[in-house]
């Protein structure tokens, strides 16, 4: 997002110099997609701010916390989602106080909303993976196997998956080797297993140049794309999930490894989370299934059920 794309009435009710200037500053912190991410989040509280008839440089902490009970009770995002987007907030905030545009940041003090221990989101099981895969391999269109290897077999987020070139793919040290752009422009390179390279050959067929995924019509892949690919591959795998996204591969990387017996510090640095918390909120969402007491009541009473 520039700052061009703001709505003009997000900046008329103050001086829409100094407004720009301080979204420019703070969204030149961050590169590539953190940028793009940051930039939409940003967007969401200023179009707030016109819609409520607020100048964004001249608010307090009540309007902050308001716009906070906004994104819960009206929008309804997840806690994950509202924390992060009152987090771009903070930011910005905070930099106009460190330019001195603002003597203190009104986001201070902000009551943030509760995390849940585990994750929301839930991952696909051993055998719904494995039916997932196989539906892939045998799809006709040849981005299907590619796009789950890179999710599942990678734990690649979506953005990082649609984003990857054919050019970023070479060897290393004997290994064959994805270089992948993340969060933050961090550069990381990601080893390809066996299957995952077959698939990716596989998609860029003929080709030597753009990206590894691309859509029915050729051109690359989006999130959107993905999307619809993923759940026609699960409805044709007969997986019968309320909601599938892509994120929940991701999820599926992580537990499916700590079931083949991987470290809880090993995952981590596969998955590339900078917090091990992040780590043990899947794996905690895992076991809270796998280990609820209403099997062990449903097997004690087997004679009767």
């Amino acid at each position: 997002m520039t700052t061009s794309s703001f709505p003009d009435q997000a900046v008329a009710a103050s001086d829409e110099r100094v407004l720009r200037a301080a979204v420019a500053a703070y969204l030149g912190r961050y590169r590539g997609e953190s940028r793009v991410h940051t930039g939409s989040d940003l967007k969401v509280f200023l179009t707030w701010c016109a819609g409520q008839g607020l100048d964004p440089l001249n608010l307090g902490r009540v309007e902050i916390e308001r716009y906070v009970r906004w994104l819960q009770e009206v929008r309804r995002y997840q806690p994950s989602t509202v924390s992060r987007r009152l987090s771009v907030v903070v930011g910005f905030y905070r930099v106009c106080v460190i330019d001195r545009l603002l003597a203190h940041s009104p986001a201070d003090y902000v009551r943030r909303p509760p995390m849940p221990a585990e994750s929301p989101t839930l991952g696909l099981g051993h055998l719904q993976f494995e039916a997932l895969i196989t539906t892939a391999r045998l799809s006709a269109n040849r981005n299907d196997f590619a796009l789950i290897a890179m999710l599942g077999l990678l734990g690649l987020r979506i953005f990082e998956a649609c984003g990857a070139n054919i050019a970023d793919l070479g060897e290393e040290h004997g290994h064959r080797v994805l270089k992948v752009r993340g969060k933050g422009d961090k550069t990381v390179l990601v080893p390809l297993p066996p299957a995952v390279a077959r698939a990716i050959d596989r998609a860029v067929t003929g080709r030597e140049q753009g990206p590894i995924l691309r859509n029915t019509v050729g051109r690359r892949m989006d999130r959107h794309a993905a999307t619809r690919r993923l759940k026609r591959l699960a409805e044709t795998a007969g997986i019968r999930m309320p909601r599938m996204h892509p994120h929940m591969l991701r999820h599926t990387f992580v537990t499916t490894m700590l079931d083949a017996g991987v470290s809880l510090r090993d995952v981590q640095i596969a998955a590339r989370h900078a917090d091990p918390k992040t780590t043990m909120r899947y794996d905690r969402a895992r076991k809270n299934l796998d280990r609820h007491p209403n099997y062990i009541l449903a097997a004690y009473m087997a004679s009767g059920t």
